[in-house]
């Protein structure tokens, strides 16, 4: 029929619209990226990702988000059961607390960091008098990546809650289980999915973190560059073999992310939450 012949060509062409936008957004420059890479072939590219600056950035950068995102899980978790079982004076206030990072530029968090740790910060001599260097170190850094990263595991938790309901949980109450026999056996296995979407966000925003860390870094090679760090200091010195080649790993780990969601999606039922 005529009709539906012409929905099915708008079909095809609004596939090929957004297929084409793809392409030119993501794919073409990526595919850039990696033939700057090899173009002087492959052990050039091979000795630029293995310097001893590129795996110091790369083993920095993992390391913030091993630290990152466990204590976003944490917090998400227990912000997001505080949020739903429990009535808290102006919950919209809260939410919007949580979200804030979302809307701020990660300069401007770096910023605050900054004069709120600095050598005449709120906290800075108190922490300089024990010892603990915050600003143009890891835990600056840290600091950093925490709070960026922060509303992505209760942003995923919460509507999952709201989804399951009490009933599970005064069930067990009422037979007798405490608390923590309720969280655990009954709460936590019910959120799972909703807990590994959000760590799986979390790691990728972890990892691609830019802004708030290079305000509170320095950007000190071999010290406290992390590798999207690293990328923009071997660019700016126009080792751009290097540069590219860190781009292509930066790519691949979020590659891997990606793979690593869509995998526990098809476990999960194919099921994402989103919103406070």
């Amino acid at each position: 029929m005529p009709g539906s012949a012409g929905s099915r060509l708008t079909r095809y062409g609004l596939r090929l619209a957004a297929l084409g936008y793809v392409a030119v957004l993501l794919l073409a420059p990526l595919a850039l990226v990696v033939w700057n890479t090899f173009q002087d072939g492959f052990g050039a590219a091979w000795e630029a990702v293995t310097a001893p600056a590129a795996l110091h950035a790369l083993g920095l950068t993992i390391l913030i988000t091993m630290i990152a995102v466990p204590l976003n899980t944490i917090f998400g978790v227990t912000a997001a059961l505080i949020l739903v079982r429990r009535r808290v004076p102006g919950r919209p206030v809260v939410s919007a607390l949580i979200d804030l990072p979302l809307a701020l530029s990660p300069v401007v968090v770096g910023l605050a960091i900054l004069l709120v740790w600095g050598r005449n910060g709120w906290f800075g001599p108190t922490a300089e008098s024990l010892g603990v260097q915050v600003i143009f170190a890891v835990p600056g850094m840290v600091l950093a990546t925490v709070f960026i990263c922060l509303p992505f595991v209760v942003r995923e938790v919460v509507p999952v809650l709201r989804e399951i309901g009490t009933e599970q949980e005064e069930a067990a109450a009422t037979l007798g289980a405490g608390p923590a026999q309720t969280l655990w056996r009954i709460t936590l296995p019910a959120i799972r999915w909703g807990i590994v979407y959000g760590v799986v966000l979390t790691t990728a925003r972890a990892l691609g973190e830019y802004g708030a860390v290079r305000v509170v870094s320095g950007g000190i090679a071999g010290r406290t560059e992390t590798l999207t760090l690293h990328v923009e200091e071997r660019f700016q010195a126009f080792d751009h073999v290097a540069a590219y080649g860190s781009s292509v790993v930066l790519a691949i780990l979020a590659l891997l992310v990606v793979l690593l969601m869509n995998v526990l999606n098809r476990k999960g039922g194919g099921h994402g939450h989103h919103g406070l």
